[in-house]
């Protein structure tokens, strides 16, 4: 029989894993974003709409005027502070500390609206799957919550 506190600690360090998981990929999205630049950006996203049949200069005039390097250095300033948000969480995750499981429940829990309304246009299985994975993140860390609570 396997006790509770060790299967949420085992839960606990999951969510930590995912989490770090998301903070990296972040840092290698703000790093191609840094390495690529403005204007490869730009030709990469014109051949990407030309592959499906959309007119750049037409249509995507407004998205391409969009990017920047002013834009650009936002973009990955952004990608930058959530992956050091999901790095700093995902080590207090596995390290058990109850800051980021507040920290976790929280910041799942904000997408959960979002995501209801999604479910809400687009019921398809991938749209489930996100819904059902951030659900069961916010169950997870609440119920940790609640057993610290509990314990003092």
């Amino acid at each position: 029989m396997t006790d509770d506190r060790t299967d949420t600690h085992k839960g606990l360090r999951a969510i930590a894993l995912f989490e770090a998981a998301k903070g990296v990929f972040a840092l290698l999205v703000a790093g191609a974003l840094a390495a690529i630049g403005p204007d490869a950006l730009q030709h990469e996203l014109e051949r990407v709409l030309a592959r499906f049949g959309v007119d750049a200069e037409r249509s995507g005039t407004a998205m391409l005027d969009a990017i920047t390097p002013e834009r650009l250095h936002i973009a990955i300033g952004v990608a930058v502070i959530y992956a050091v948000m999901r790095l700093v969480e995902g080590w207090g995750l596995w390290g058990h500390r109850a800051w980021a499981s507040w920290l976790g429940v929280i910041g799942a829990a904000a997408y959960l609206p979002f995501e209801i309304y999604a479910l809400w246009q687009h019921p398809d299985w991938m749209t489930w799957g996100v819904f059902l994975l951030n659900l069961m993140i916010v169950l997870v860390l609440a119920r940790d919550l609640r057993r610290r609570r509990n314990a003092v």
